[in-house]
């Protein structure tokens, strides 16, 4: 045991110097631990820090922070876990989107040992084995998204990335805090074709907001447009409704009342003397001017039987009248009295005596 442990402890400053050079070559994340501290018996171990204790090359026990005491020769202390978040930069890599563009990706990996035992014998370099699943499982994930959504997922990137690592370091004691991508690095052509696309995506906006402004402009005048004509078609209708109400309806009253005055006249003089003969005589030309207009208003013209027979056609306008005018004689009779100075003739016979003088 003695040996092997001998053996062990030579072979590891050649696995350091081994690890450094590889890190001088290219920036590898590992974190550098002190000498491991020797056994004295009587051991202050520091605050967030477990240290791993073996009994003749067997795991003893894990010491707490504070005082401890331990046995020379037998106990040895194998490993020193610190207990702190640790930082690790995960160097750049190449990685292929779904859409065949390969981008340079970096990332900062935050971790936390939990169980010293697991860290300390579950794996030969916890770190570094974090480490490398966070690059594999980094280049698994962009291979299922598109170059555009690369930019839009990368919280759900990160987090798959997280749920991915603390699923395989469970058994390695480590638990995966967060993981941020610092930056991504696309190739010089992809990134000017995604400038032009930008370039014509804001082009597109731009044309867009001012085909917008423009239709709401036309908008808002036809809206204006058409709330003036309707203002300017109530302001119409309440004038012709004011005009109607005002002066047309009193210019109806005047005429009423003017026609009915005339109609008042016109009663009281066919009650005169002689007013049913002027009545008669009146239709009489009424009848001779409506019959002469019957050729100007239309070309259809309905003629009488007997149109050459002037006489006839007057008599039959008078009998027509005085047919209408019977009712009215009689009342008129009853009242005037039967002693009357000079009889006149009759409206009929003095209408004929009139037309043959004339004729």
């Amino acid at each position: 045991a003695g040996s092997w442990s001998q053996s062990l402890s030579f072979s590891l400053p050649q696995r350091s110097q081994q690890l450094k050079h590889s890190a001088w070559l290219a920036p590898a994340p590992h974190r550098w631990n002190s000498s491991l501290p020797v056994n004295i018996g009587v051991l202050f171990v520091p605050q967030q820090e477990a240290w791993v204790v073996e009994r003749m090359g067997k795991f003893h026990r894990i010491l707490e922070p504070g005082l401890n005491f331990l046995i020379p020769l037998l106990d040895r202390i194998r490993y020193v876990q610190s207990l702190k978040e640790i930082v690790i930069n995960v160097p750049e890599q190449s990685a292929v989107t779904l859409d065949n563009v390969t981008l340079q990706i970096d990332g900062v990996l935050y971790l936390r040992v939990m169980d010293p035992y697991k860290a300390s014998y579950g794996v030969e370099d916890p770190e570094y084995a974090v480490t490398q699943l966070a690059q594999t499982t980094m280049r698994s994930e962009l291979g299922k998204l598109s170059l555009d959504r690369v930019f839009r997922e990368r919280e759900s990137l990160n987090a798959s990335i997280v749920d991915a690592i603390n699923q395989a370091s469970d058994c390695w004691g480590i638990r995966c805090l967060r993981y941020e991508i610092k930056d991504i690095h696309v190739p010089p052509r992809v990134k000017e074709s995604m400038q032009m696309q930008v370039e014509a995506e804001r082009r597109k906006r731009a044309t867009v907001l001012e085909s917008e402004g423009t239709r709401e402009s036309a908008i808002n005048v036809a809206e204006g447009q058409k709330q003036a004509q309707i203002l300017a078609s109530e302001a119409e209708k309440a004038e012709q409704i004011n005009k109607a109400a005002g002066r047309e309806a009193n210019a109806m009253l005047v005429k009423a009342r003017a026609k009915a005055e005339a109609i008042q006249l016109l009663a009281a003089a066919l009650a005169q003397q002689h007013g049913s003969a002027a009545a008669s005589l009146s239709v009489a030309e009424q009848y001779v001017n409506a019959f002469s207009k019957l050729a100007k208003d239309s070309n259809t013209v309905l003629l009488p039987a007997n149109t050459g027979d002037i006489t006839n056609m007057v008599a039959q306008a008078l009998g027509i009248y005085t047919t209408l005018t019977k009712p009215q004689a009689a009342k008129t009779q009853d009242k005037v009295p039967s002693t009357c100075a000079d009889p006149q003739p009759a409206p009929t016979e003095a209408l004929k005596a009139e037309e043959a003088s004339s004729s």
